[in-house]
């Protein structure tokens, strides 16, 4: 990394925007989509669908501005306080800050091919997600877990396939 100059490359610019953006829209649909009813008491946050794609804009995010992700995770962090209930805005950051952290430490020292460690990341990122927020809201079951979690690695599998065949750029960090 050379510096602000490779910060302030279009490409960096752009995966970091998404990153910040995805993870304060994400905030604010938790806000405002209903839980849904899985039977048996326990619920599911159809928005769960779209936090994958959080895990994986940070992986991108992090190859273009190295470790200053850390600084965008906390610029979103902020953000999503203002923008979302306050209440599932503090569950999903700490849920967010925990997990990504988590995402954050494989993407950094494993040195497998970008496209694995957008898969290894966001396998072990996605339960630790589920966990932590539905545990805050109070409503952590098994079967919510493995709801949540299934929906969040969609969106980390559709980009491994389609990242997987091409060819590997060598990361900023």
């Amino acid at each position: 990394m050379n510096g602000l100059s490779e910060i302030m490359r279009p490409t960096a610019l752009f995966w970091t925007a998404s990153y910040v953006t995805l993870i304060v829209v994400v905030n604010w649909l938790f806000s405002i989509v209903p839980l849904v009813e899985m039977g048996g008491g326990d619920k599911w946050p159809p928005v769960a669908l779209l936090v994958g794609f959080v895990f994986i804009a940070r992986d991108f995010a992090q190859r273009a501005i190295g470790h200053w992700v850390l600084a965008a995770m906390a610029i979103a962090a902020v953000l999503s306080y203002f923008m979302a209930n306050p209440f599932i805005a503090y569950a999903s950051v700490a849920a967010f800050a925990i997990s990504e952290l988590a995402d954050w430490l494989v993407y950094s020292f494993t040195k497998r091919p970008f496209a694995q460690r957008i898969l290894l990341s966001s396998l072990l990122a996605s339960p630790i997600d589920s966990i932590v927020f539905l545990g805050i809201l109070g409503i952590l079951s098994a079967p919510g877990v493995l709801a949540m979690t299934a929906s969040k690695l969609v969106g980390a599998l559709i980009v491994w396939y389609l990242v997987r065949g091409r060819m590997e750029i060598k990361p900023a960090a």
